[in-house]
């Protein structure tokens, strides 16, 4: 698929009262805009002697479709487009070459080359807090700030407990046996449709990462009776007695004491597949597993034969090392007691809605502020370490202040 064919690019004109409109069967030269949608069809010739279609700066939606948010908080200062696309290949030639701003979530991924590709790109914003599928560091060398949207702390922190309370309880298995006509009466067939179902007081439940998500998990945990241990080596010694948590000081110690393990930890270069065969010895015999942070951070291969040898005894995976995940392919392929859902722990109608306004607002300052105070002027810039001239690296107490910001949300 070329970018003439897989461009859907819609902007805003403040000059247009049709509002909404698309560029179709474009070609590299545009030939015509189309209103969207029908019945009422209206052409507009492209402008003539190679004047700029938009008349403010393009900001552009990568891997998205709707701008319904996103467009009335930036309508008065920039032209909203998006792309739809899953790759660099499907970004037409118009955004790579006149777009300031990018929005996008976790479906593509910039590297060095893609970024390359970006003639005019001064901010990207990463809807959501991961920042894996952007090379940050390439990013800062090109002058290009990466930001993120620290969000969703309370749909994460509540997805992760409802997984942990299926694993524990198999509700989600129970409800499948009813669903398939399976009839459970008398304690004898309860007992064995329901065997492996254990009580959560008195269970030890270990936190990889205390950041907010983390945190939010751990007191909700203890509410429901669990006694809670964190490993996170980036934290100042004191945070476990603020919380009323244990802390352990090595990833062998939390494995070696947790009967319930969930990851709420960034995926970066030192922490691929951090839970693999090796790590899975460390772990309690007949452990629990919960991931709701990166799918990178588990290896499947030893998942799966981990969960096949009971090792494991159940895991749930909100977030899969290949997304979107396919049951019929890979070392999943019929795991036993294994729970997946679709990346979707971080969405409610509310948190949704304040995601995209947060990440647009943080658009918003990159334009309105003059040029040269980014990355300074945006709020939640991850990169300044690595931008253009590294003068973070040569004011030490500037960089240590942004790491002391973004270390505050490596988990989400």
């Amino acid at each position: 698929m070329n970018s003439a064919e897989s461009l859907r690019l819609f902007f805003e004109n403040s000059q247009n009262v049709l509002g909404n409109v698309s560029l179709a069967n474009i070609t590299s030269t545009p030939t015509s805009i189309m209103t969207s949608p029908p019945p009422t069809t209206v052409r507009i010739q492209p402008p003539q002697n190679g004047t700029s279609l938009h008349s403010k700066p393009l900001v552009a939606l990568l891997d998205g479709r709707d701008c319904s948010i996103e467009m009335p908080l930036l309508k008065d200062i920039a032209t909203v487009a998006f792309c739809d696309a899953t790759s660099i290949s499907e970004i037409h030639e118009k955004v790579l070459d006149e777009a300031v701003g990018a929005l996008m979530w976790h479906t593509i991924t910039l590297t060095k080359e893609d970024l390359e590709r970006f003639k005019s790109l001064k901010v990207i914003v990463r809807i959501g807090s991961g920042i894996d599928n952007v090379d940050i560091k390439a990013a800062g060398n090109l002058g290009i700030a990466v930001c993120n949207v620290p969000f969703g702390i309370e749909e994460v922190a509540d997805t992760t407990m409802c997984l942990i309370l299926n694993l524990y309880r198999r509700t989600y298995w129970l409800a499948n046996m009813v669903q398939q006509g399976k009839r459970l009466q008398g304690p004898e067939q309860i007992r064995e449709a329901a065997a492996g179902c254990a009580r959560i007081r008195g269970d030890t439940l270990g936190i990889i990462g205390l950041g907010r998500i983390g945190t939010a998990v751990a007191l909700r945990a203890k509410a429901f009776g669990f006694s809670v241990v964190f490993y996170d080596p980036y934290l100042a010694d004191g945070v476990e007695n603020s919380l009323g948590l244990t802390r352990v000081y090595s990833l062998q110690d939390l494995l070696f004491q947790s009967d319930c393990v969930s990851l709420h930890c960034s995926l970066n270069e030192h922490n691929r597949h951090l839970i693999n065969a090796e790590t899975v010895k460390q772990m309690r015999p007949g452990a629990f597993l919960v991931n709701t942070a990166r799918g990178g951070l588990i290896d499947e291969v030893a998942l799966a034969a981990a969960l096949r040898d009971g090792r494991i005894r159940t895991a749930a995976l909100d977030v899969q090392e290949h997304e979107p995940f396919n049951p019929n392919v890979g070392p999943l392929k019929d795991a036993p007691n294994l729970i997946v859902t679709p990346h979707s722990g971080w969405f409610s109608d509310a948190s949704s809605a304040e995601l995209r306004e947060m990440a647009a607002s943080e658009i918003r300052r990159a334009l309105v502020n003059p040029p040269e105070t980014i990355p300074d002027s945006l709020r939640n810039c991850v990169n300044k370490e690595f931008f253009n001239g590294n003068r973070y690296l040569a004011d030490p107490a500037a960089y240590l202040a942004g790491m002391a910001w973004n270390n505050s949300d490596r988990e989400d």
